[in-house]
Formats: structure tokens, sequence, C-alpha cells
């Protein structure tokens, strides 16, 4: 058995200049299926509506969506954001002493779900208003019953970390950092935490002044200096490097113990590196979604990957997420494109050093490193964006540039955007390559600078690839995009390297994509912000066992996915694979 939902996307609709046209061949029309205008938005009646797709299709701006979903979802919304809104089935449980993870893709209730358990919005049930009765009846004989009577009491003290730390930034901006931390330090340990953090030299600047890593370890050292029973963090990665993110999940695990932690993140290493257990969430981005039962993490991240949730018995993806088994690949026997020499590029107070290099026909180059090590101005000299010291490197290359932070100001439409880009970007090649697997069939009329972080992200990357060069530069990809949208762009610049046999340099954070995308590995070390240095590419062997090693830490694979995963700190794997010096999978 099954139910019907309808969805409409607010700021998608716009009945005014449809005139109701993508209803005129619905036959329920003559039975009174209409769309009526509440605040000028179009609402759909549920229970007359027979889910023939009409207007799905109908619909010019794309804003119509009809579910279909199992009945035993029935009767179990927990919020409903007006009619015909999304809305959310179940709720993250969380467990006094664990972090619990929550992961799934964009759109699909993971902050709506920390709102409600924080308190700041009160559940609906998926009516237009629900009082506290209805609620603790609901969850009458769950686990979350008497976390929602404390709810209701207000007898529950909670810590968020918000996901948008640029709101920071913009009410806080006159604040100097170390005063805005010492305004919410309840437990007296603000300095031991931001020290801990390395925010060290960001305490005297002012909030306006910080960068975007900076940025989010003062809102996470703000989080951890309340004095709560109930803490949660959404989204703790971004900007953030590995060396930091790392850092992070301990400081976090240091600070929290013997509390109730929610985690919301799209790093899954690091989630599985900090997770107790996890939840996962899922549906279609937008319409509605599914938050499931509680899992151990190895599980719960493998059974994301593999598109198959065993204990539900629902099926979230057609394909599973497949790792290479045999890691790490052999270093590429191709033709050398370009070789860059060993130049120096300096600031006041930094000095970068690159090694002389060399890029192959083909191959996807990775870059890791520390934040404020030089890794983008690197990309910058190569791109010819900025000049190195001595103007040695020119690299006589058609080139294509995916620079770190994007930015639209203009109002063109998506798709008038990438036509003066490449004019057969409509073609059926063109969709079914780059278009479709992003989802950006649905933002093609939408205006550049009207689009999310992660949508002008995903716009950026395929404005770069479609771009006839010889050359392709991308600086974090993965930035502000969900678990699948990474490894759909991991695929797409694989696929596009081979194929083409187009030269790729990828610099990024997310250790995943890195590994899944990479055929060498250019490595950074030095001071942040004093010096950088640049090794030649390696092999990914010797790459990553250099990185790791750096890391401190050592990876071993997923026996049902093949997925890298970081061995536990002092563990029997962990000593033994630093004793035979082998950081990245160890072969016996």
């Amino acid at each position: 058995m099954s139910f019907r939902i309808a969805v409409v996307d607010n700021e998608r609709c716009q009945p005014k200049k449809c005139s109701q046209e993508c209803l005129k061949f619905c036959p329920m029309v003559r039975t009174g299926h209409k769309v009526i205008e509440i605040d000028k938005k179009a609402i759909i009646s549920e229970k007359i509506c027979i889910g023939c797709g009409i207007c799905v299709k109908k619909c010019p701006f794309s804003a119509i969506s009809i579910v279909i979903l199992p009945h035993q979802l029935k009767g179990k919304e927990v919020h409903r954001y007006g009619p015909n809104g999304f809305v959310l089935y179940n709720l993250p449980i969380l467990r006094r002493g664990y972090i619990i993870g929550l992961l799934g893709p964009n759109g699909t209730g993971k902050t709506t779900s920390i709102k409600i358990l924080s308190g700041q919005i009160v559940p609906n049930l998926g009516k237009d208003k629900a009082n506290w009765n209805e609620i603790l009846e609901r969850f009458s004989g769950t686990e979350l019953f008497n976390y929602m009577k404390r709810l209701s009491n207000k007898e529950i003290r909670v810590s968020i970390k918000p996901q948008y730390i640029e709101m920071i930034a913009k009410f806080y901006k006159k604040y100097n950092t170390k005063d805005l931390l010492l305004k919410v330090d309840e437990r007296g340990e603000i300095y031991e935490i931001s020290q801990m953090l390395g925010l060290k030299t960001a305490l005297d600047k002012k909030i306006d002044e910080l960068s975007g890593g900076e940025l989010q370890r003062v809102a996470i050292s703000a989080a951890l200096a309340k004095d709560a029973d109930f803490y949660f963090f959404d989204e703790v990665t971004p900007y953030l490097d590995i060396f930091q993110r790392i850092k992070v999940a301990n400081v976090i695990r240091e600070y929290t113990k013997n509390k109730h932690v929610l985690i919301v993140d799209h790093d899954i290493a690091i989630l599985d590196m900090i997770a107790d257990f996890v939840h996962l969430s899922y549906g279609e981005p937008g319409v509605y979604g599914v938050i499931t039962r509680i899992k151990s993490v190895r599980n719960g991240i493998n059974q994301y990957l593999q598109g198959f949730l065993s204990e539900e018995n629902v099926k979230i993806r057609n394909r599973p997420i497949e790792f290479e088994v045999l890691s790490p690949r052999l270093e590429l026997k191709s033709k050398v494109l370009t070789t860059y020499p060993t130049f120096t590029k300096s600031y006041d107070g930094f000095k970068l050093t690159v090694m002389e290099g060399e890029i192959k026909e083909g191959e996807v180059l990775g870059v890791v490193g520390p934040n404020a090590i030089g890794k983008s101005t690197f990309v910058k000299v190569l791109a010819g964006v900025l000049h190195d010291d001595d103007q040695k490197v020119n690299l006589k290359l058609k080139i294509s540039y995916k620079p770190q932070y994007i930015k639209a100001e203009s109002s063109i439409s998506v798709e008038q955007f990438l036509k003066k880009i490449n004019p057969a970007i409509t073609t059926s090649y063109y969709k079914s390559e780059f278009i479709k697997p992003l989802g950006l069939l649905q933002l093609m009329d939408r205006p550049l600078n009207e689009l999310s972080g992660g949508e002008l992200q995903r716009v950026a990357i395929i404005a770069t690839l479609i771009r006839d060069s010889d050359l392709y530069l991308f600086d974090e990809p993965s930035a502000h995009l969900d678990v699948e949208q990474r490894i759909e762009v991991s695929k797409i610049i694989r696929r596009f390297a081979l194929n083409t046999k187009k030269s790729v340099l990828v610099v990024d954070h997310d250790i995943y994509l890195i590994d899944m995308i990479s055929d060498r590995l250019l490595v950074f070390e030095g001071t942040p912000g004093k010096r950088g240095f640049a090794n030649p590419p390696k092999n990914m062997r010797n790459g990553m066992n250099k990185f790791l090693s750096y890391l401190g830490i050592t990876f071993r694979r997923d026996e049902a996915t093949n997925r890298p995963r970081i061995n536990k700190i002092g563990s029997r794997l962990d000593r033994e694979q630093k004793m035979r010096g082998e950081y990245y999978y160890f072969i016996s």
C-alpha cells in the first residue's frame, strides 16, 4: 500500500505567470482539482489528486512534485513546512555519552531535525499546527518521549553550531573574536578550547576579518564553551583542511564526554572517525526526507554507500557507490602534457617554494596539504592568474580554472551562462554527461545570483569542464556539496579525463574524493601562514604514505565496500602499519 504527497517549490512557483496552464490538461479539473493561491503560492489538493503527473510535466517552472510513499510512513510525519511543503518523517535519537552522526543528501531534513530537537521549531506533525499534548502522544512509547517531554517543559539546555557560519560574521562583525568567545563562555575553558583548535592568532582579530576556516573553528569553540546537556553541530568540516578536521573531531570528543551530541556532516572519513552511531536521511531533496533508525557507524555508512537500507528494506539509490579494490593505483605510463619549473612566490610574511614537476596527459593529479600552505597560490600561478617571483612559469596551454571562492553577481540564467561558454550545452551528450548527473536540469532557468553555495559550485564545475582546454584546474570542488554530489563530481571528472585524454588537477580536503579521483598526488608541507613547500608529484602509494604520515593517521580498506577507513589511533593495526611505514592501505 502507498499514499501520495504533493509538494510545490515556493521559490520556483510563479502562479501569476503560469496562469494555471500546467493544470489545463489534468483530467481532475472537471471534478474540482485546481491550484489556489495562498500568499501568492500554489496549493494542490492531495485528497483529490490522482497522481497522473501531468501537472508535473506541464509546469513551466518545474515547481511541482508528486511523490508516492510507502504506507508505513503514513502517520509518521514529524513536521511539514506548510501546505504542499517539504515534509520530514522520524527524528534522530540522542544517547548520553555517545556522539550520533547524521548523514544524507542536502535537502532531506538534517538541519530541520536539529531545529526540532533543539527547540527552534515546534513540530506540527504534518498539520497546520500541533499542540504539545498531541506531540507527546505521537512519541509515546518511543525513545524520544522523555526528550520531547523535557523539551516541552523547557528543561533542556542546548548548544548549537549553526550550518551557515557566514551569519555569525554578519551579525557579530563589530565584535573582537576574544570578546565574543568570552561572552559565551559558560565553562571557563574557552582559552583551552581555542588553543587546541589553533585560534591563537585569530583571537585579536575582529569577526569580519576571520577567514572561513578561522570562523568555522570560532563557531565550534563557541558551541563547546557553553554548559549544555545537548550539543548540536551542523557541518563542522567546511573550510577546514584535513589536519584541522581531525583536530576538531578530537576536541569535540574530549569536551563532550557524558553529554548528548548530534553531528551532521558530509565528510564520511571524519564522521566515521568521530561518531559512535549514525542515522541516515534519505528521500527526494526539497520534497520529503526520512530519518532511519539508529545504526552502527560502519553498517550505516556502508548501507548508505551500497544504496540499500537492510533493516528498513528500502532502496535509496539505483547503483552502489563503489571503490577500487586494487589501490594504490599504479602510476600512469602516459605522455607528459607539460612541466613546470622550480619556482617561488613570496608575500609579506609568507613564501611558497615549488619543486619542478610534470603533469601527464589524461591524468587526474590530486593536491593535498594544510590550509594557508600555498596550494591555491600554486594553482593560480599555473593558471596565469598570478606570476611567480621570477616569472618563470608559462605553461603555454589553454587552461580552464575553477577558483576556490565563487561569487555570482550576474542575474543571467544558468543556461545562458553555460551557453556563452559552450553553445552545445543543451545537446544530449552534455545533458547526459554533465547536466543530469549533477542535477542541473532544474536550475537551468534560475538566475546565477539566486543560487545557493552548493548550486553555484555545481554550475562552476560544469562551466570549467565544458571549456575547450588542455588543462583543467579545480580548487576545492567539494565545498558545499553533499556526499552523493561529491562522489558524482569525482566520477564525472575521472570519466572526463579518461574519455578525452585531458589533464586535470584537483585541490581538495575531502580525503575520500582525493582517493577516488587521483592517479598521482602532489603533497604540500611547511608552516601554515609562513612557508609552504610543494614536493614533486608522486604515485598514489608514496604520496599518500607521505601525506598520512604527516597527519599521523593510517588507513585501511573496509571489507564490505572497500572504502577507506581511518584506523583508531593506537590500535594494533595502526601501530603495525606505522611500524612498517605503510600508512596507506596495509598490504601483507
